[in-house]
């Protein structure tokens, strides 16, 4: 895919939801706030941005990511955009819920390209929502670095994308251990 500018990619650290091990999409039904550790792993990840000459960033509107997008902000002295189309997948009828009883719902990760649960979305559905917002942003701005932090469903299925993957292919060359960690960083194009 061949884009205007370059794009760097951050997930949110360590939030509430992460350690309790529970999904968390919109909207969200209790104060999903980054946590001690989560802090200090985005405080590290901006650092490591600071050499890369970040002109703009996008950021989703739930909270662990705002908080994010507010210590990295701070550090390269840069005012986050906030973007609903990066918001987490819709979750549904699970939002809040153990993330094994949502997985638990699908018999392989696959189905959920065009199945989802109750009120939730769908893999190809959450990829036409980045995709218009990566579509809309390059479209927008000419050779600039943007970092875009997100959430590790929305990332990974951008990435896939970027590279050219059908969805399969996105789940099939990206195992869980494989994808964007919290509070990584990596370059996008």
């Amino acid at each position: 895919m061949k884009l205007n500018n370059k794009y760097y990619i951050l997930r949110h650290g360590e939030a509430l939801s992460n350690a309790r091990e529970i999904v968390s999409s919109w909207p969200e039904k209790f104060n999903n706030h980054l946590t001690k550790k989560g802090k200090l792993m985005v405080k590290e990840a901006a650092f490591t941005l600071k050499n890369k000459n970040i002109d703009l960033i996008f950021v989703s509107p739930l909270l662990r990511t705002r908080q994010t997008a507010e210590i990295v902000g701070n550090i390269l002295k840069i005012k986050p955009k906030i973007d609903k189309r990066l918001r987490e997948i819709g979750f549904g009828v699970f939002n809040s819920k153990p993330i094994f009883d949502f997985h638990g719902q699908f018999k392989k990760e696959e189905e959920r390209i065009n199945h989802s649960v109750p009120k939730g979305e769908t893999y190809a559905d959450l990829l036409k929502r980045v995709s218009s917002f990566l579509k809309d942003v390059d479209k927008k701005y000419k050779n600039k670095n943007i970092l875009i932090i997100s959430h590790e469903c929305p990332l990974f299925l951008l990435e896939g994308k970027v590279k050219g993957f059908s969805l399969l292919e996105t789940i099939h060359n990206n195992p869980f251990k494989k994808r964007i960690h919290k509070s990584e960083v990596r370059k996008l194009n």
